[in-house]
């Protein structure tokens, strides 16, 4: 199959030069960008820069196809007043002074009745650049405002990692180029990280490397597997004991190795003497077979690189199955070779300091913080979600489409409905989120304003400028953080007044980087660390230098620790001391027999590039996959009209009967709008918004269901 948009010489005429930039969507990538500019101001042409070796000339398709989106006849050009009850889709243009005016007039309301803890700014990575996405942050401390936990998306998984090796860091992800074995778990490169694919196949093509797939169904990297292991959902953990287990068992575990860099290989050692492939199997669904052949695969091959996703970890014991997948490259002594060890996100090599962007020299500790994922339980009053203080009745929506994307959908499309609940929502298109707003605003996209990058996936700092003009009645995040800032009376407040260019020079500054003049001619800053760092051979991120079989689950570190104010989240008492499959999912019964997992389609990221009629075309129409065991027994076939439903609510929606998963698993491909489901309600209507333990996050790809064939 094809996986790269291939470099190709400039096509039209009329093309007049080439412009650098960097793909400002919340994916791992952050791929540096050569785009195709004409004479007529217009972009031409997005590919991959051939220079950059992390993107190495590829990237995904509904990225170079981005003219589509950005000349969208449907796209958000002027500002807009609600006529009408909500969602009712009538719409009075205004001014951007009308519209800026009447959204400091609705929060000083707000907070003239309720507190500043009234108004909630909310926001995520619908861009990923540091100042048009963390600006609405500065604001927000100045105002004193309600803030953000932002828990959606990586909580589980980089608690995981860095419970394990105390830094948000590792191995060079190029250097899978290097490997011998490369084991791809708990995501699906192809259709979500393209690049990973670019460094796998590398090393197949030039080391005779195989390539190890670990997920949950049958996707587009499974078939690119030398071996694929599909297991059921949330039963990682399970494998990873089961694979160490076999390395002590056989002599592949590096005992020289863990004594120096591991805090208790003994006891982690007597842990495992009854997680036996058999076990496992009886857990995963996996063969006995299946799990020894890996296990031996991996203990005999020393330079093993783990590349571990987000996927496996958006489960209710994620934390626990990011961990232990992790510590098996410590049990093997992977770390200590070049193309080997464990990878998940570069987040700490960065440096990047915020402060001022931010405003955190004027946060205040007392402002409650809302957990991002509970916004519906917010909207609708729930206590505990409001940390028992006073209602939210002011939104400013920037960078997300929680209407779509947050979970417990019937509740937060509830909340959304109140009439005492103003909403200003800035956007790029009338989403599902901005239908429910009373003001919306059009947004610039990222070719149209200038921002700096870091790549989690990857190693680079990157400079996304300016190519090209937008629309006259379209301005960026900025520009809106810093109108509203003038009309609250904050805007004297260290860090307003700023262009972007100036943000980004003060910030590369203030983190010990050279500046924007420089980086508008290097494009990119690689901040990848020495190999010993990466590799944490002179010791991992806790002050012990040792790693932790035996994390402190109450207390130790993640990237994203929820304030003291929450504390612990979810069941944390039920996590284990060591590595260890934990049944903390929602696990079947026998009302809801199945499990359902809400996974990424190939053509849309998340809610993004739904809206684009290739993308749309490409995924055809909102579908759920069946096997074709389950499908048989309930006299369902494909194409059918199905029902799915649990406690929050029940979708319609059409069966797709394919091989591939586990009986009993379930697989929503893609985050398609509401509207597009069959009565207009999406699959988040399935989702729940409970925390996971230790520190939050959403577990998306976690819930029972029942099924039967709509007989309506």
């Amino acid at each position: 199959m094809n996986l790269a948009i291939p470099i190709a010489a400039r096509a039209a005429s009329n093309v007049t030069r080439v412009g650098h930039t960097v793909c400002p969507h919340d994916c791992p990538s952050a791929c540096a960008l050569d785009v195709d500019l004409t004479a007529e101001g217009r972009i031409g042409r997005v590919r991959g820069s051939a220079e950059n070796t992390y993107t190495a000339g590829v990237i995904c398709a509904k990225v170079a196809r981005y003219s589509e989106r950005i000349y969208h006849p449907k796209r958000l050009l002027t500002p807009k007043r609600r006529l009408g009850a909500k969602g009712e889709g009538a719409w009075q243009e205004i001014s951007w002074e009308a519209a800026l005016d009447e959204i400091a007039n609705a929060f000083v309301k707000a907070e003239a009745q309720h507190g500043s803890e009234a108004v909630w700014p909310y926001f995520y990575a619908g861009t990923m650049g540091q100042v048009q996405r963390d600006s609405i942050e500065r604001l927000r401390h100045a105002k004193k405002y309600s803030g953000f936990f932002g828990s959606i998306c990586t909580n589980m998984a980089w608690t995981g990692y860095v419970m394990g090796t105390g830094a948000l860091r590792g191995p060079d992800p190029r250097k899978m180029a290097k490997s011998d074995c490369v084991v791809i778990w708990g995501t699906n490169a192809v259709s979500t990280q393209v690049n990973v694919m670019t460094h796998a196949v590398r090393a197949r093509k030039e080391r005779g490397a195989p390539i190890v797939v670990i997920d949950i169904y049958d996707n587009p990297t499974m078939k690119q597997a030398d071996m694929g292991l599909i297991l059921k959902p949330g039963t990682d953990a399970a494998l990873a004991c089961a694979v160490m287990h076999v390395a002590f068992r056989d002599g592949y575990a590096d005992r020289e190795y863990m004594a120096k860099f591991a805090d208790d290989p003994a006891g982690l050692e007597a842990h495992l003497r009854m997680k036996t492939p058999e076990w496992a199997s009886a857990i995963t669904g996996l063969t006995v077979e299946e799990i020894e052949a890996f296990a031996r695969l991996v203990g005999t091959t020393k330079k093993t690189f783990f590349r571990l996703g987000y996927g496996f970890g958006r489960q209710r014991n994620g934390t626990v199955s990011m961990h232990a997948a992790l510590s098996v490259a410590t049990v093997l002594g992977s770390w200590q070779y070049e193309g080997g060890g464990a990878f998940h996100n570069n987040g700490d090599i960065f440096r990047l300091n915020k402060s001022e962007l931010m405003g955190t020299a004027y946060a205040d500790p007392d402002i409650r913080m809302l957990d991002q994922s509970q916004i519906g339980r917010v909207l609708t009053g729930d206590a505990d979600a409001l940390r028992h203080r006073g209602p939210v009745t002011a939104l400013l929506i920037q960078n997300t489409n929680p209407v779509n994307v947050a979970p417990e959908q019937r509740l937060v499309k509830q909340g959304f409905a109140h009439d005492e609940l103003f909403v200003a929502v800035h956007e790029q298109f009338l989403t599902e989120t901005a239908e429910m707003a009373d003001v919306v605003l059009p947004a610039t996209m990222f070719l149209e304003h200038d921002d700096l990058y870091r790549a989690g996936g990857q190693n680079h700092i990157l400079l996304g400028p300016k190519l090209v003009e937008p629309p006259d009645t379209v301005r960026p995040n900025l520009f809106v953080i810093e109108e509203l800032a003038k009309r609250l009376g904050v805007s004297h407040f260290p860090g307003f007044g700023l262009s972007e260019r100036e943000h980004i020079d003060r910030m590369l500054a203030a983190s010990g980087w050279p500046g924007y003049d420089s980086l508008t001619l290097q494009r990119w800053i690689d901040a990848q660390p020495d190999f010993e760092t990466a590799h944490y051979l002179r010791g991992f991120g806790y002050p012990d230098g040792k790693f932790r079989f035996s994390p402190d689950w109450e207390n130790g570190p993640s990237p994203n620790r929820p304030p003291k104010s929450l504390g612990p989240m979810g069941p944390v008492a039920a996590l284990p001391r060591f590595p260890d499959y934990v049944p903390v999912i929602e696990e079947a019964d026998a009302e809801h027999p199945f499990r359902l997992a809400t996974s990424p389609a190939r053509n849309f990221l998340n809610s993004t590039f739904a809206e684009t009629p290739t993308s749309a075309q490409k995924e055809g129409r909102p579908e759920v996959m069946i096997e074709p065991s389950d499908a048989l027994r309930l006299g369902i076939l494909d194409g059918d009209i199905v029902r799915l439903g649990n406690t929050r609510g029940e979708i319609r929606l059409h069966a797709r009967v394919v091989p591939g998963a586990k009986p009993g698993v379930l697989i929503a491909e893609g985050l398609w709008p509401n509207k597009a489901h069959l009565d207009g309600e999406g699959i988040n209507v399935l989702t729940g918004a409970d925390a996971v333990a230790p520190y939050g996050g959403a577990a998306f790809h976690d819930n029972r269901v029942w099924l039967r064939k709509d007989i309506a």
